[in-house]
């Protein structure tokens, strides 16, 4: 089963911003994200279901939720490796969002 890809208002603006081949290497990697969400080895300890993406050689990550009930991939948050961007981000969106509120689904197409 495919989840649905959804971003937070503020994800989404930060989507808009990144370069296209950085999006390019993210959206090859949510596609394979959306098939199987539940990556133990990137699952983050101070949100509850909630797991990473890293693009190591660029220093991104993208911050996502996973919603089985919804069957929903929900981005929390993308943003450069340095000074933990990403992570700062995602706790400000975690905190502010009831995580049904402002929806933008995407389609890796």
């Amino acid at each position: 089963m495919n989840y649905e890809l959804v971003f937070d208002p503020r994800a989404l603006k930060e989507w808009r911003k990144l370069d296209e081949n950085i999006k390019a290497q993210f959206k090859k990697k949510l596609a394979e994200i959306l098939r199987n969400p539940h990556i133990e080895a990137n699952r983050l300890s101070h949100f509850p279901d909630c797991y990473k993406i890293k693009l190591r050689n660029a220093g991104y990550r993208l911050i996502y939720q996973v919603q089985d009930e919804q069957v929903i991939v929900f981005v929390v948050a993308i943003g450069k490796q340095e000074n933990n961007q990403a992570y700062k981000e995602a706790k400000k969106s975690y905190k502010k969002s009831v995580l049904l509120y402002g929806f933008f689904v995407f389609a890796l197409r």
